[in-house]
């Protein structure tokens, strides 16, 4: 059966790889596929060593493309195109994830051809030379960062490097991390994408102490209270703030405090520990933490604030749970100068580790 535009339809179409990660390529190869087929089963295979997780790849997929059915399996074993043996092995792994017969399978690999014998199915190569996109998989392990014009939002924020910066109230997070983030902008490149991430507890702040006006227009600070429900709604929404931030952004995002900061301010506005608050910070990887010291930084009343006593005991505690919980970070202080050349210091140090992803299973080709 044929298209509107002549090309040949097929029932059951395939498209398999191991995504590690997903990238243009393969989503070009799903996407003409999909043009071709009333149905696609797009196969992820993933093999144990490797330290992207299935049911990540398999996720990134299915958001790329709603319209396919993503399945995923593991695939333990190593590729050799002239055993016919192995070839057996994969062949059992593949048809145990699409049992359904297939009538083309779509690749741009060179095994495609014997991959589309061995399911009795049509072979239909795409892009083979990669000219549309010039990246592979393999490529953009050695180099995220100069590959990371072709990656989707789910890898990118799964790929970038986050940095938080916390600390009591008044020691200059917002100035270090409008910094910080403004001085990768300025490296230009893909590194222009760079995102920052305002604090949400402070809007949340804003728009309580404007409640509180209008009802009185003399309320001040002190006429605001909070209950221990807030934080955990504050938590989410720095959060939910923060991927969103990440998904479009380069391979660093900077933020104005995170959900693992909340918790310290509960402790500093309702006086001990939230457990929801804690597992929601629980559940985000932060690379890096920027602890603002208080020293050498003079506190300013800005009509939200109201506890200069308490930022020594503020930094202690950011410390602490910082050291206890296991997290990275590091205490910056001095003027403003010094306090970004320390940050920036510490986040090249991080991105210059690159991202070390485990070696796919060997292959003989």
């Amino acid at each position: 059966m044929s298209g509107a535009n002549g090309t040949k339809r097929f029932g059951h179409g395939l498209v398999l790889g191991k995504f590690y990660p997903p990238h243009a390529g393969h989503h070009h190869l799903v996407r003409t596929a999909q043009e071709q087929c009333e149905r696609l089963t797009v196969l992820v295979c993933a093999a144990s060593v490797e330290s992207v997780p299935l049911a990540d790849r398999v996720a990134w997929m299915r958001e790329a493309h709603p319209g396919a059915e993503v399945v995923g399996a593991v695939d333990d074993i190593p590729v050799d195109l002239h055993d016919p043996a192995v070839w057996e092995a994969h062949m059992a792994v593949f048809r145990g994830a699409v049992p359904r017969p297939v009538d083309a399978v779509f690749t741009s690999e060179e095994y495609g051809s014997e991959l589309a014998r061995r399911f009795g199915a049509e072979e239909v190569c795409v892009d083979p030379g990669r000219t549309r996109f010039p990246v592979s998989g393999t490529a953009v392990r050695a180099d995220p960062v100069g590959n990371w014009e072709f990656l989707g939002p789910g890898v990118r924020a799964a790929l970038t490097r986050r940095i938080v910066v916390l600390g009591a109230e008044s020691t200059g997070t917002t100035t270090l991390s409008r910094a910080l983030a403004a001085h990768y902008r300025a490296r230009g490149g893909v590194w222009a994408w760079t995102g920052w991430v305002a604090e949400y507890g402070r809007t949340y702040s804003e728009e309580k102490l404007a409640a509180a006006r209008t009802a009185d227009p003399a309320a001040t600070w002190e006429d605001v209270s909070f209950t221990a429900a807030e934080f955990p709604v504050i938590a989410r929404r720095q959060d939910a703030e923060e991927e969103r931030a990440a998904r479009t952004g380069s391979p660093v995002l900077i933020c104005d405090t995170d959900s693992f900061a909340t918790g310290i301010w509960h402790e500093r506005y309702m006086g001990g520990r939230n457990e929801e608050v804690e597992q929601i910070a629980a559940l985000t990887h932060r690379d890096l933490y920027l602890l603002t010291d208080h020293a050498d930084v003079p506190f300013e009343d800005d009509g939200l604030r109201d506890g200069e006593h308490l930022r020594p005991w503020m930094t202690d505690r950011f410390r602490e749970e910082l050291t206890r919980t296991g997290r990275r970070f590091l205490t910056v202080s001095g003027d403003r100068e010094a306090r970004l050349a320390t940050a920036v210091a510490a986040v090249d140090a991080l991105l210059a580790g690159g991202w070390q992803f485990a070696d796919p299973l060997p292959e003989h080709r």
